[in-house]
């Protein structure tokens, strides 16, 4: 049995004149990172890997949820692969893990998380929110043998603002 965590960045700024890479979070990114994370820290078991892209807005949600779920913020893992809109990198580097990893998670970027939730989850979304959540467990053995299987919780800050 595999589970992942897949997180889609938060809310990103437009303020700066800056390459997409290195854009920021913005106020509503911070906060809706903060919600989502301390709320699943009731929840979810921690990760044996934190994987994230290294672009600035999808480490720094990262970071966040580390702070708040309790992992050690220098174990995360950057990959520029993860830096993906397409999900076809975002699967690669999940399908390649080491299969010592029970449960990982993983930081970055629409379309790819959307793509990747609706291919391998049981339940449709039209798109996984900014600082979205999204816990999908596989019943395989190892990640090369990456195939459907059950989506057991998707989280947004909008569903915590009611």
């Amino acid at each position: 049995m595999k589970t992942l965590y897949l997180v889609r960045h938060a809310k990103s700024s437009w303020e700066y004149d800056l390459i997409d890479h290195e854009r920021p979070l913005n106020n509503r990114g911070f906060k809706d990172a903060n919600l989502v994370s301390k709320h699943l820290k009731k929840s979810i078991g921690l990760p044996d890997l934190v994987l994230s892209s290294d672009a600035v807005r999808a480490k720094t949600t990262a970071y966040i949820y580390a702070k708040n779920l309790g992992i050690n913020e220098e174990g995360i893992v950057l990959n520029h692969q993860l830096y993906d809109f397409s999900g076809r990198d975002l699967t690669h580097v999940i399908s390649n893990c080491d299969d010592d990893i029970k449960t990982l998670m993983v930081f970055g970027h629409n379309h790819a998380m959307t793509a990747f939730v609706n291919t391998f989850g049981d339940t449709y979304t039209d798109n996984v929110a900014t600082s979205g959540f999204t816990h999908l467990e596989f019943d395989i053995d190892s990640w090369k043998d990456l195939k459907p299987g059950k989506t057991i919780q998707s989280l947004y800050p909008k569903q915590l603002k009611n």
